[in-house]
């Protein structure tokens, strides 16, 4: 019986050992144990996720891939660019609408098809109604029971609002649903401080153990001034492509025409990001702090040259302000 019990004492040695490792080591990667490539998009709201992926998944599917896209974003701007402006329903509204009624979700109830791509959107609560990042956890949970699991696809592209910090939002990084994410972001300094606090979860939870990675950078709406290539530089990722600030691209976009396609003079462009999404290896960043990032941009336009000037107590009573003795004990010349 005796031999049977546990040795406590090499049990607390091994906790003691883990304890001590440096968690800024990064953690040993093996190979992917699926065919299936979960790539989850984030960036800033309005920045071009959308746009971005719409027309990836659209050339990805053109190329003979299997792909599925998700949107994840409470506006559900995704699919409408896909399916030419047509909101399809959500997984969210659909499912309450099915429990009110008795029904069960069925695939053809969330998910359709256009030019090759299967798509969704999981959606959100109403304005002020509830929490997105909750809705979103609610969303995977239906996808689960739908089998999402059993699918087969070569691509499961996922678009993610990154302004949004809460847990919901972070789900594919904190519970590694994702093996790499993609950041689309501009010259600009707040879609750049978006992409930078998306690196900083995805190190932290690097540090905990996780192993999703930044896979890179997507530069839209690019003018040419290298804001966000010096931001990849100094993150270390890769700048995957960068679509130009044109007028046409605006349009079609605007009137929710797909670009993805080599029948468009964008094709080329679109041809490569999907060769270069497919193969850029998750990457753990070196997120950036705030000092840091204002050093990409010229300090005139930032403001990055100011000076904090500490505020007092008499500021913070203004005419109620009252000197008053010091209580310091002064002590005379000896």
């Amino acid at each position: 019986m005796k031999d049977d019990m546990p040795n406590l004492r090499e049990f607390d040695q091994r906790l003691r050992d883990e304890a001590a490792v440096d968690p800024s080591l990064d953690v040993p990667q093996d190979a992917p144990t699926s065919k299936t490539q979960i790539i989850a998009i984030y960036g800033k709201g309005g920045i071009g996720k959308s746009f971005t992926l719409a027309n990836l998944s659209h050339m990805m599917a053109e190329q003979g891939k299997r792909v599925l896209l998700i949107g994840c974003d409470p506006k559900s701007d995704t699919t409408s660019l896909l399916f030419g402006g047509k909101a399809c329903p959500t997984i969210i509204d659909t499912s309450a609408r099915k429990k009110d009624s008795g029904e069960e979700v069925a695939i053809g109830d969330v998910c359709f098809k256009h030019g090759g791509v299967f798509a969704m959107e999981l959606g959100g609560p109403e304005v002020g109604r509830g929490c997105g990042g909750r809705g979103i956890i609610h969303g995977f949970e239906l996808l689960e029971k739908l089998g999402f699991l059993d699918w087969d696809f070569d691509y499961v592209l996922l678009d993610f609002l990154g302004d949004v910090v809460c847990g919901g939002f972070g789900l594919p990084i904190a519970r590694d649903m994702a093996q790499k994410v993609i950041l689309v972001a501009s010259n600009d300094l707040q879609s750049l401080y978006v992409a930078n606090n998306v690196c900083s979860a995805v190190d932290y939870f690097r540090k905990l153990g996780g192993n999703v990675g930044v896979a890179g950078l997507v530069i839209n709406k690019d003018d040419g001034t290298g804001e966000a290539a010096a931001f990849a530089e100094a993150v270390n990722i890769p700048v995957l492509a960068a679509i130009p600030q044109d007028d046409d691209l605006r349009k079609k976009s605007a009137n929710y025409q797909i670009v993805g396609t080599a029948k468009s003079q964008w094709g080329d462009l679109f041809a490569g990001l999907g060769d270069a999404v497919a193969g850029a290896p998750p990457t753990r960043p070196v997120p950036l702090d705030q000092d840091g990032l204002l050093a990409l941009f010229d300090s005139k336009d930032t403001g990055g040259d100011y000076q904090l000037v500490p505020a007092t107590d008499a500021d913070m009573r203004g005419k109620n302000a009252v000197l008053r003795e010091s209580l310091e004990v002064i002590y005379d010349d000896a």
